[in-house]
């Protein structure tokens, strides 16, 4: 992650607990890592044991005080998503549980999928439904800048393949190239959108791509 020039007047880094089961979160974690600004992990808990089907005792995995800012869940087990998303909520701590609808928490389809929320943070700024800066000379892209994208990286990793392509071939790739990156589950499906996890990855960055280029002016693209 990125530090922040010596001097500056920016807010305090967000500091993100993570929570985890068998280090399902590692590809995010690399992915703010790499592609993060002003965000420091306060904690990752990976719980590894072997979990029964029915948890009743969920305090034992995790304790009823948070430290940090905002928590990610990517744990699994349904027992202790909904305890810790009660824990987070008593604290008044924010907590984002990508693909896993949960009363009380922050649920988007993808962690692409993810809205502007009031307090995430620097997390909320830069991570969820991708946003790009484009400039265009001679019909081809020369410079796509992510100001917004998926925390496993694929949208940064994306735009690069991008580059000194026309904006039509561009916008047939985006898509496939962010599928292809994609580590969300490929057998998950919202029934709200009818789309597969995967599907609604690729059409995100689609649109997001479409809706710069539009702004420059280099291309016209109907609806």
């Amino acid at each position: 992650m990125k530090a922040r020039p010596p001097g500056s007047a920016q807010p305090p880094p967000t500091r993100i607990t993570v929570f985890q089961e068998k280090n399902s979160g590692r590809e995010k974690i690399a992915g703010i890592n790499e592609f993060g600004r002003e965000i420091e992990f306060a904690q990752i808990i990976n719980i590894n044991d072997a979990l029964p089907n029915l948890i009743d005792d969920p305090e034992s995995y995790i304790s009823d005080r948070i430290e940090g800012d905002l928590v990610l869940s990517f744990l699994k087990h349904p027992d202790l998503a909904e305890y810790l998303v009660r824990v987070c909520n008593s604290q008044k701590i924010p907590v984002i549980t990508a693909g896993k609808k949960i009363p009380g928490a922050i649920s988007p389809f993808t962690c692409c999928g993810l809205g502007r929320h009031q307090g995430l943070g620097h997390y909320g700024e830069q991570f969820g439904f991708p946003e790009f800066e484009v400039i265009t000379a001679d019909n081809k892209i020369v410079s796509l800048i992510v100001k917004r994208g998926a925390s496993c990286g694929a949208t940064w990793e994306a735009a690069a393949t991008l580059i000194g392509k026309d904006p039509k071939e561009a916008l047939q790739t985006i898509a496939r190239e962010v599928q292809y990156l994609c580590t969300a589950d490929p057998a998950a499906f919202d029934p709200i959108s009818g789309k597969s996890a995967l599907h609604y990855a690729g059409e995100v960055h689609f649109h997001a791509l479409q809706k710069a280029l539009r702004g420059t002016g280099a291309i016209k693209i109907k609806n």
